[in-house]
C-alpha cells in the first residue's frame, strides 16, 4: 500500500471524523460510545495545534487512510516530557502498515520536541495493537483492570511506554 504522511489539513477533518466514529461504533480502541461531530473534531484539531502537538494524516489516492496525534499525558508540570499518543486507521486499510508508520512518525515528532516518554493506553484484549507496540519498542508498564465498560463488558486498560 502506498501512502504519504503529512500534517493533517483542516479539509481532512470530515474523513478523520468518519474514521474515528467507525472506531467508536465497532471497537474498543476508544473507550467511548458517543460519536463525534465535525465541530468536535475542529475544536480537537485547533486545541492540538494551539498546544503545539502534531496531528498527522496518512493519505493515498482514496483519501485519508489513518491519522495520529499525541498530547500531554497529564497536566502537572513534572509530566511535561511525557506524551500519550493515539492512532486510528480506516477499516479497509488495517493491517497494511499505516498504523506502524504513523506511530513511527509520531515518535520522530516527539523526539524533535525533546519529549522523553511516549505512552500508549490500549484495550488489554487488543492483541494486534499490543503486538505492534511491542515491535516498536514499547514495554508494558501496567494494567488497570475493569477500568471502563463498553458493549456490556468490562475492559482492562494496558499502559505501554517507550523511552524516546
Amino acid at each position: 500500500m502506498s501512502f504519504t504522511i503529512s500534517a493533517a489539513a483542516r479539509a481532512q477533518l470530515p474523513e478523520i471524523r468518519d474514521i474515528y466514529n467507525e472506531v467508536i461504533r465497532n471497537s474498543t480502541a476508544v473507550f467511548s460510545d458517543v460519536e463525534v461531530t465535525l465541530e468536535n473534531r475542529e475544536a480537537w484539531f485547533d486545541a492540538k495545534r494551539t498546544a503545539g502537538f502534531p496531528v498527522l494524516a496518512a493519505a493515498d489516492s482514496s483519501g485519508v487512510v489513518g491519522f495520529g496525534t499525541f498530547g500531554e499525558f497529564r497536566s502537572w508540570p513534572g509530566y511535561r516530557y511525557s506524551v500519550e499518543h493515539s492512532v486510528h486507521v480506516r477499516a479497509d486499510c488495517r493491517g497494511r502498515g499505516v498504523g506502524r508508520a504513523l506511530v513511527q512518525e509520531l515518535l520522530q515528532e516527539a523526539a524533535r520536541m525533546h519529549m522523553h516518554v511516549m505512552i500508549a493506553g490500549i484495550d488489554a484484549q487488543n492483541v494486534t495493537s499490543v503486538s505492534l507496540h511491542e515491535k516498536l519498542g514499547f514495554k508494558t508498564v501496567g494494567t488497570l483492570p475493569e477500568i471502563a465498560c463498553k458493549f456490556g463488558r468490562w475492559l482492562d486498560l494496558k499502559f505501554m511506554q517507550r523511552l524516546i
